[in-house]
């Protein structure tokens, strides 16, 4: 019992047993080991991935088929609507990158859950439990206050391990910095 919480009291994890042995995060989940270094970052890498090669490729096209486009002929296209045309391609890419901007960002001091359009600043104690169950999309933070807030920068697209390694780290943060 010599690992002790910022609170005073020694810290323990889900299952009673002293943290820095055993399996964070529960049966089938989690690394074992050390807290992770601060602050850290868990993002979809997957996910952004793939955002960002539809956006490319988005932009990409939309700007291609506007520059081919006819301006003489039979039906010229005017050079302002090959010009929307492209912008339109450009908006969408800008749409699909609010969509990789989710993430998770913990520090000593607390947990910034940023989602699509949100940011939401916790402090340890606000957490009560995280979960990730069986078919969530992301995990869910259990708040003092009886809300729940969805962490989109914490999801099994990414691989079920990754998913539940990152909630294992996060579960670890929660009960090391909590003051309950």
């Amino acid at each position: 019992m010599d690992s002790m919480a910022p609170n005073g009291h020694p810290f323990r994890g889900r299952d009673g047993a002293e943290f820095g042995g055993g399996e964070l995060g529960g049966p089938g989940g989690g690394r074992s080991g050390e807290l992770p270094a601060l602050p850290v970052t868990w993002r979809p890498h997957r996910t952004r991935t793939i955002i960002y090669t539809v956006a490319a490729v988005l932009a990409g096209s939309m700007t291609a088929i506007a520059a081919t486009l006819p301006s003489d002929g039979g039906e010229p296209w005017p050079l302002p609507d090959r010009i929307a045309f492209a912008c339109i391609g450009f908006a969408g890419a800008v749409v699909l990158m609010v969509l990789a901007r989710p993430k998770a960002v913990a520090d000593a001091e607390g947990l910034t859950v940023v989602n699509m359009l949100r940011t939401h600043r916790l402090e340890w104690a606000q957490i009560v439990t995280v979960n990730l169950r069986s078919g969530d999309p992301w995990v869910l933070l259990d708040l003092d206050d009886g809300t729940t807030l969805s962490v989109m920068g914490i999801q099994p697209a990414d691989g079920l391990n990754a998913a539940r390694s990152a909630v294992a780290e996060l579960r670890a943060l929660v009960d090391y910095y909590s003051y309950n």
